[in-house]
């Protein structure tokens, strides 16, 4: 900024006295000795003053503030005469130093010389300027007010002053009123209105800044094109900030970092990545905003190999390590999941504020160490910090996630006890917390106590009934938060969708999202993946599999979730077909190595039927974790390959995984169809063991169809009855079918009499204990069930076979002549059956 002019007062000198200065122009003479005498006394005043002015500018600008006070003080004792820019020096002074309480004491001086100086332009402007630089808000506005002349720095300092406290829409205001009063805004002034642009995201008014600046020719100024390039990123226009960028004859680190930070912010991190490299081969010096901005792209993308070269960087350029620096290092680690790294760069920060804490602390919440973070919190409060919303926020979040209530209710407490309980963000915390715990009657109670939720909060309560299934509760609420004036966003869709979903009202979740777009609300990847795996998980196969094929062709890229939730639709129907084409835009879009989806493929070429090509999937998948690993064994179980599924296993023992409780229920599975009862007791053995895992009633109904198959029903009933909980119906239900076989008539009725007692109303139940006492002929025993059954109104559910064809499946029951064309179908069976009758006839 240039200097500011200053005005020479012309006042008496304070030598003479008012009697002196009334005497007759003529009383003694003026001889050529005054005269010579008065020069060299004004010569040496001069002298003087340059010289105690000199010196007070130096000791200003070497930030010796009070040493120029001082200076200053001497020369009002040596009656110097005192012009307008050693105060101006003074109060710049305080600027640099941000001395308020000095500048006001200067201010207060000024004052006391009276209205010729206080009023003077110059000194009124530095003034403000002064208290502007000091956030003296209230008393730089009643200054910026009095003003007997606003000039351009004036008119800089205020809309400065504006932007940095975040009154950005004054900022912007103050920018109009300079127009219009016929001061045009330089390039110190400029960048501020685009800041509060940026902030505000107001990127129509930013274009009209744009427009001022390429007319006023300040489109060459690197501070200026590094605003616009900010402030377009802010806004999200990056094409935009690219092309100011690329045309800039000048960049220096802060328009480089101006674009890296817009890239991130919008989400773009590959490019945001790329920047940085291309920074790196221009020359360009890395600083502390740069290799932040870098970490934070690639923990969001989960770029290791990016992220640890960013960290080397900051080392090898010898950036100190700083509590905005060593917080990005520790963001980076923890989100790539690497929180020993995180913690050694923690332990030699010199400097830690809250949010370096606060990020270590979330750190450990989101890889479940949850008692290690309860100790940095202790450590936290020693070293004399105070948790913040964020704190908070981490250790409630770390007590929904393991749905430990009782360290919720303490976090909650705390929040009351230090008014932290008004905070939204905190107040979703506690909502989201008490719904995971099952206690939505206390998250609706803390709803209720915030007197103004925003968007977020609403958002939170309605998740938290949709996650419940509660849809009823959900829709009142989505409409209750239109009437109170807040709108829903698309994230409120999703939540009204998922409660539909959950509850199995799939009509009314289609209805739902229908509504949003004749709304004009546009759905996201949530919305589309929500859908897909609803109605796959409500048996609406066909209709999942088209919703995923609508998401692409509205330009939605398909995420893991939603590719998994398509597969299992064809699995529950049996299409291999379609999972076949999920396969092909899986092998397209280079997706197959995804271990999630690798996974799924195999589950769903071995339910659909084609083992060999579930086998070729598992083999081509280079890294395999257990999940795959259980899928295969499945497979080879469900198509009788016991002996593969078995080899398998001892394959997975080989590679040092740990199998879990999964991968011995199909295992165990497959021993019990194939009849290998010394290798599921052995299995079952090593289970408990070997490998430390609890059988749970899974485990055990394996072991009990095992032995009971090949006729151990002694040692099956033994094993029920040495249960370490009680067991359940299928349990008994598995030994009772074998006792029909091997006519075990009082265990089948001990064991029949024990299932209606569990399931009294499950016809199942009372149709096996009838079969049981006709395969050893007791009818009179057979009749009594068969009309106890009649007496409490169940009837056998009817076997059916079914036929896809096309996208419709054909259901036939036996004696049921209900199928639209079941005289044609009679026609074609008698037809067949005449041939077969003609081929059985020739044979012979």
């Amino acid at each position: 900024m240039a200097s500011l002019p200053f005005t020479t007062l012309t006042n008496p000198s304070p030598h003479l006295s008012l009697s002196q200065l009334s005497k007759p122009i003529d009383s003694p003479k003026l001889t050529k000795t005054h005269f010579t005498n008065s020069q060299e006394n004004a010569k040496n005043s001069q002298t003087l003053y340059s010289s105690y002015s000199h010196q007070i500018s130096s000791l200003c600008k070497q930030g010796q503030i009070q040493e120029a006070v001082d200076l200053f003080t001497e020369m009002e004792l040596k009656n110097v005469q005192v012009q307008p820019e050693i105060y101006g020096e003074l109060l710049q002074g305080c600027v640099y130093g941000r001395d308020l309480s000095t500048g006001q004491q200067i201010h207060a001086r000024i004052i006391k010389n009276g209205e010729f100086l206080a009023g003077n332009e110059y000194i009124e402007t530095k003034l403000v300027i002064f208290y502007s630089k000091c956030d003296a808000y209230s008393v730089a506005n009643r200054m910026f007010g009095v003003v007997s002349s606003k000039n351009v720095f004036s008119w800089a300092a205020i809309i400065g002053l504006n932007c940095r406290m975040g009154f950005c829409e004054e900022a912007l205001l103050g920018f109009l009123e300079m127009l219009e009063y016929g001061f045009f805004p330089d390039n110190f002034v400029v960048p501020n209105a685009l800041k509060a642009c940026g902030a505000l995201q107001w990127i129509g008014f930013g274009k009209g800044v744009h427009g001022y600046v390429l007319k006023m020719g300040y489109g060459e100024c690197v501070f200026v094109s590094s605003s616009l390039v900010d402030m377009y990123g802010k806004c999200g226009a990056m094409e935009d900030a690219r092309k100011v960028f690329d045309g800039m004859p000048e960049k220096n680190v802060v328009t480089w970092n101006s674009l890296i930070v817009g890239y991130v912010l919008n989400g773009l991190n590959e490019e945001a990545i790329k920047m940085f490299y291309d920074m790196r081969m221009e020359g360009v010096e890395t600083t502390q905003v740069t290799i932040s901005s870098f970490l934070s792209a690639s923990a969001n993308i989960g770029a290791l190999d990016e992220g640890k070269q960013g960290h080397a960087v900051a080392i090898v350029e010898g950036l100190v390590l700083t509590a905005i620096l060593g917080s990005s290092i520790i963001n980076f680690y923890s989100k790539v999941g690497l929180i020993e790294d995180a913690e050694l760069v923690f332990s030699r920060m010199l400097e830690k504020d809250v949010v370096t804490w606060n990020l270590i602390i979330s750190g450990y919440v989101q890889i479940g160490k949850i008692d290690k973070a309860l100790s940095m919190c202790c450590q936290m409060r020693l070293e004399k910090l105070r948790f913040d919303s964020v704190t908070l926020a981490s250790i409630i979040s770390a007590s929904a996630d393991t749905c430990y209530l009782e360290l919720g209710k303490e976090g909650h407490c705390y929040c009351i006890r230090n008014n932290l309980d008004s905070d939204v963000v905190v107040a979703s915390s506690i909502v989201d917390m008490y719904a995971k715990c099952n206690r939505i009657d206390c998250a609706r109670r803390v709803f209720d106590s915030i007197t103004k939720g925003d968007l977020v909060l609403w958002n939170t309560m309605l998740a938290a009934y949709a996650d419940l299934g509660h849809s009823g509760e959900a829709l009142k609420l989505f409409y209750q938060m239109q009437l109170d004036g807040v709108p829903p966003n698309v994230i409120s869709w999703n939540s009204i969708i998922l409660g539909f979903l959950k509850n199995s009202q799939v009509n009314e979740a289609k209805d739902m999202f229908s509504q949003m777009l004749s709304l004009g609300i546009r759905p996201n990847r949530v919305t589309w993946t929500t859908l897909v795996s609803g109605l796959a998980e409500n048996g609406f196969g066909y209709e999942a599999i088209s919703v995923f094929q609508l998401m692409q062709e509205a330009g939605i890229k398909p995420n893991a979730v939603s590719i998994v939730s398509v597969l299992s639709a064809s699995i529950d129907m049996a299409l291999l077909r379609y999972g076949k084409a999920i396969h092909g835009y899986l092998t397209r879009h280079v997706l197959c190595s995804s271990i999630p989806l690798a996974t799924s493929l195999v589950d769903m070429y071995a339910k659909c039927g084609n083992i060999d090509q579930a086998k070729k999937v598992f083999d081509i998948t280079e890294e395999k974790e257990v999940p795959m690993y259980n899928a295969m064994i499945s497979g080879y179980a469900l198509h009788g390959q016991a002996v593969e599924a078995l080899a398998l296993y001892g394959y997975l023992e080989e590679e040092g995984k740990m199998p879990d409780s999964i991968t011995f229920t199909n295992v165990l599975y497959a021993c019990g169809h194939s009849g290998l009862v010394a290798e599921g007791l052995q299995l079952f053995v090593d289970m408990v063991s070997k490998h430390d895992l609890k059988p749970s009633m899974i485990h055990y109904g394996c072991m009990v169809n095992l032995l009971s198959r090949c006729g151990n029903l002694d040692e099956a009933f033994r094993l029920i009855t040495s249960m370490a909980f009680e067991p359940d119906a299928h349990i008994f239900g598995s030994l009772l079918a074998a006792c029909r076989e091997h006519n075990e008539i009082e265990l089948t009725k001990y064991l029949s009499e024990r299932l209606l007692e569990l399931e009294p109303n499950n016809s199942g139940n009372y149709v096996a204990l009838s079969n049981a006492y006709a395969a050893v002929g007791k009818w009179d025993e057979v009749e009594y069930v068969r009309h106890l059954m009649k007496s409490k109104g169940l009837m056998k559910i009817p076997g059916c076979s079914w036929i896809q064809i096309g996208e419709e499946s054909h259901v036939f029951v036996a004696g049921d002549q209900s199928h639209p064309k079941i005289e044609d179908i009679n026609l074609i069976l008698a037809l067949l059956g005449s041939d077969i009758c003609i081929h059985d006839f020739s044979l012979q």
